[in-house]
């Protein structure tokens, strides 16, 4: 079956979004009912629609990991939370929390479960480079 923690291992975003991008596109022009039969474009298979599902959560999960490696890449460049709040159409209190939920998330994954994390040094790297959600 089709889990988002499996194909997170085999799909780069690319290729998931691609795979996405494929499935979609079919479940989209899918002929149902009595002519599906004879339909150009048969409908997904149950193995595969649960695929869609599971590829449309791994997207979202690369995505937001991409997003705060870019947050984290805009703080050391001197972006202050005010500006990256206005970069992802929220607040910087929004922005600063949702960076601090995924330090929190990256210093619990267990390198040796095949999760890329942070050591305890990394993590306090991480939020001292944050800094507090009140800056200029």
């Amino acid at each position: 079956m089709s889990t988002p923690e499996a194909l997170e291992r085999e799909f780069t975003l690319r290729t998931a979004v691609a795979r996405y991008d494929e499935l979609a596109t079919r479940h989209a022009l899918a002929v149902t009912g009595p002519e599906a039969a004879e339909a150009a474009t048969p409908a997904l298979t149950r193995e595969e629609s649960l695929e869609l599902l599971a590829l449309g959560e791994v997207i979202a999960r690369k995505a937001a990991y991409g997003r705060q490696l870019v947050v984290r890449s805009a703080r050391a460049a001197g972006a202050s939370w005010s500006q990256i709040g206005a970069a992802l159409g929220s607040s910087k209190q929004a922005a600063w929390e949702a960076h601090h939920r995924w330090i929190d998330e990256q210093a619990r994954r267990d390198p040796d479960g095949g999760h890329w994390g942070l050591t305890p040094e990394e993590e306090s790297a991480a939020r001292t480079l944050a800094g507090p959600s009140d800056d200029a």
